[in-house]
């Protein structure tokens, strides 16, 4: 018998090079239920399609503009799958991707997903859209449609990653605009109680490899929470309270920025005027302790850590001197925390 013959012989199935076809219908199956829990009554289709439809809500605008994001969890994902622990992280994907929204004055009206994963286990794809889903009702946008891509052997360190793509919709007279801006405006701050989804190829360095820290450690003094449980904290979901805020101020606000990879300065700056610069107190708020951990056990200068990390800010306003009482105050009425952490000069 030829070796062709033997090849021949022996029926090869997609399953075989490692794909699963049967897993992914299993997943879409017992995902469809979480996702159209967060439909507004403007989703047109169901999961499953080959798109998802949304019905633009044009009778509340005069002149609707659609503002479009996308975004992932970064490294953050390896943490993810190191714990074995899938179900709060996709809460983080929808911050990264609906609160970038919001600096533009937009409401974020859905979303859509992508997961790509080297073995599609339906539980671990059930337990990544749980975490979507979540963050999606807390943005109060809908979860329309996704894909699940399964790619045997191709993710390297990686289990799975994630991306997200949001839209919003504005007025067209309410887009946030630079021009907007004046010297006189006020900073002011929303906390961030932990590291989002930013610097964690800076994290993982400093836990892991330099400090040799387990996941199962509880590496702050006075603190039970273990170094898991710090990292994969989720991600504060802004975009629905700062919405409510606009619906409300919106004249008060000249600018969002939200404080992602790069650090409260140069995110600030993409907002402003070239002719202005933040000027922040930094002891205007209390930084998480995780901050301070990172920065002691990998002997990290304070410049690096304000380049790398929110440092407990993760979204900043720009306020109008006369307005920051009505805007706090319609903040805390909602509970949401915030600081005055700084104000604008002309450079």
């Amino acid at each position: 018998m030829s070796d062709s013959e033997v090849i021949y012989n022996h029926r090869i199935t997609y399953r075989d090079s490692g794909v699963d076809i049967k897993a992914g219908e299993t997943a879409v199956e017992q995902i469809k239920e979480l996702a159209s829990s967060t439909f507004s009554s403007d989703v047109i289709s169901s999961i499953g399609g080959f798109g998802g439809m949304y019905r633009v809500p044009v009778k509340n605008y005069k002149s609707p503009i659609l503002v479009s994001s996308t975004d992932g969890v970064g490294t953050k994902a390896y943490i993810a799958n190191l714990a074995n622990k899938f179900d709060t992280i996709g809460q983080d994907l929808v911050a990264m991707c609906t609160d970038d929204l919001i600096c533009c004055g937009a409401k974020p009206i859905y979303m859509l997903d992508y997961i790509s994963i080297a073995k599609l286990v339906p539980e671990i794809v059930v337990d990544l859209i749980s975490g979507i889903v979540g963050g999606c009702k807390l943005a109060d946008c809908s979860l329309i449609g996704g894909e699940m891509a399964e790619h045997p052997n191709s993710n390297g360190d990686f289990i799975f990653d994630l991306a997200g793509f949001a839209v919003g919709i504005v007025e067209e007279e309410k887009i946030i605009k630079k021009s907007m801006v004046s010297s006189s405006d006020i900073l002011i701050g929303l906390p961030s109680y932990n590291l989002r989804s930013n610097g964690f190829s800076l994290v993982r360095k400093v836990v892991f490899e330099i400090a040799n820290l387990k996941l199962e450690d509880t590496p702050i003094e006075d603190s039970s929470q273990t170094l898991e449980e710090l990292l994969l904290s989720p991600s504060v979901v802004y975009a629905n309270k700062i919405t409510g805020l606009l619906e409300r101020h919106f004249d008060a606000i000249t600018a969002i920025a939200h404080i992602t990879g790069g650090g409260i300065y140069s995110n600030l700056q993409r907002v402003l005027p070239s002719d202005l610069r933040p000027v922040i107190d930094k002891n205007s708020w209390t930084k998480p302790p995780i901050f301070e951990l990172i920065k002691k056990l990998g002997n990290v200068e304070d410049q690096e850590m304000d380049l790398v990390f929110n440092n407990g800010i993760g979204l900043v306003l720009v306020v109008k001197n006369h307005k920051t009482d009505s805007v706090q105050s319609y903040l805390k009425s909602v509970n949401q925390e915030s600081f005055i952490i700084g104000e604008l000069k002309k450079i």
